[in-house]
């Protein structure tokens, strides 16, 4: 058996004569325990709220979106559409218009992004699912479904037919206006759903009809600004992705999911690097502990290192006595902080302890990576903080 690792973990659950060498290593392998725990609930945390904030997203974003890469639309032929769908993989696709236009209603105005959709889009997306008051658009309507945040700020509801809402989109050309009214391209449309996803969407997001769109933009009837799809479950997002590539050009840029929210994914991943670096700081504010309880330790035992160098002991084999109970200490505690942790994650999954709102318990997500980031930091700056207590053993101490 090792000699240097069956003496350290003597000298770490043996009690010193020290009563207060005994309470400095509770509170040394208490705090590395407290530290793992809260960072891996902290993970934990902030991975829940990733998978809620990209939740509904993922209700008006498709898998894959394709975009001009220069200018607003593009035209899509009949042989184009073919040949879509016979992609495998595709499951269904949706034409779309996208601008920004003027919303009015009861002389309140608002610069709002109309999206246009065709029959197809409830198929790619579930924003229907989305919509707490009133009905998606019926075909061939000059209907509009709005946004919540977009209603309340003009203040109209749904289906009200002695009023209407009318939407203004500048006319394409050259020249010089010679009147306002001739400068927009106008509708009357009628709201008759009010949809809420995020604050975002809702306060910018208005949908019609593509014809509505198309009329409005004066675009023809192949013309479109983005084609969304969606795969099925079983298809290879990579290898979809680089067929429509290769069928639509190079005029045409293919975007997954987290391309289309790469604000969202780069902040949402930002803030989570930013809180692992400040725990990790506080592990090693925790780990200073340890250096503390392993030197005071040292001191203890300064007598019985005394006789393990007279018995032929190296100042080398004595340092690494000590590196592997300061080792033991940090992992153990980070073991015990780690399941210690779980068992909070898992209760707050289960019975919801806390709450955000009255209906809505703060989310949380087991991840084996989380279990793996967290023990790697305990192990790492464990070793470290042992290696450096140790280095205090000199030959002169150990000669007495």
């Amino acid at each position: 058996m090792n000699v240097a690792l069956y003496i350290a973990k003597r000298y770490l659950f043996s009690k010193s004569s020290n009563n207060s060498i005994n309470i400095m290593t509770i509170i040394a392998a208490s705090g590395t325990v407290i530290a793992a725990a809260a960072l891996f609930i902290v993970l934990s945390g902030f991975a829940g709220l990733k998978s809620f904030s990209l939740e509904f997203s993922s209700f008006v974003d498709p898998d894959l979106k394709a975009l001009p890469v220069e200018g607003k639309s593009f035209t899509l032929s009949e042989s184009d559409i073919s040949s879509i769908q016979s992609i495998k993989g595709v499951q269904s696709f949706t034409k779309t218009i996208e601008e920004r236009v003027i919303l009015e209603f009861d002389n309140k105005r608002q610069i709002v992004t109309m999206k246009g959709v065709d029959e197809n889009f409830r198929t790619v997306t579930s924003i229907d699912s989305m919509i707490y008051y009133g009905n998606w658009l019926e075909r061939d309507t000059d209907q509009i479904v709005s946004g919540g945040g977009i209603s309340n700020k003009l203040s109209y509801g749904v289906l009200d037919l002695t009023r209407h809402q009318k939407i203004y989109v500048p006319k394409p050309g050259k020249g010089q206006i010679t009147s306002v009214k001739g400068a927009f391209n106008s509708i009357k449309a009628y709201n008759i759903g009010v949809f809420d996803i995020n604050e975002e969407l809702n306060n910018e997001y208005i949908f019609a009809n593509i014809e509505t769109a198309r009329y409005l933009l004066n675009y023809d009837d192949n013309q479109i600004s983005s084609i969304e799809f969606k795969l099925h479950p079983e298809a290879d997002q990579t290898e979809v992705s680089n067929r429509l590539q290769t069928l639509l050009g190079d005029t045409i840029q293919i975007k997954n999911r987290a391309q289309l929210n790469d604000a969202l994914y780069k902040m949402l991943n930002t803030e989570n690097v930013a809180v692992y670096l400040i725990f990790t700081l506080v592990i090693i504010i925790a780990l200073f502990n340890v250096i503390g309880a392993l030197i005071m330790m040292i001191l203890d035992k300064k007598e019985s290192l005394h006789t393990l160098f007279n018995l032929g002991t190296t100042t080398k084999a004595i340092r690494r006595i000590f590196f592997l109970q300061g080792s033991l200490m940090t992992i153990l505690s980070g073991i015990i902080g780690l399941v210690l942790g779980l068992i909070i994650v898992v209760l707050q999954k289960q019975f919801a302890l806390i709450m955000l709102t009255p209906s809505l318990p703060y989310p949380v997500e087991l991840k084996v990576v989380n279990i793996f980031i967290v023990m790697a930091t305990i192990i790492v700056l464990g070793v470290l903080a042992s290696k450096l207590a140790s280095q205090r053993i000199t030959k002169k101490l150990v000669k007495g």
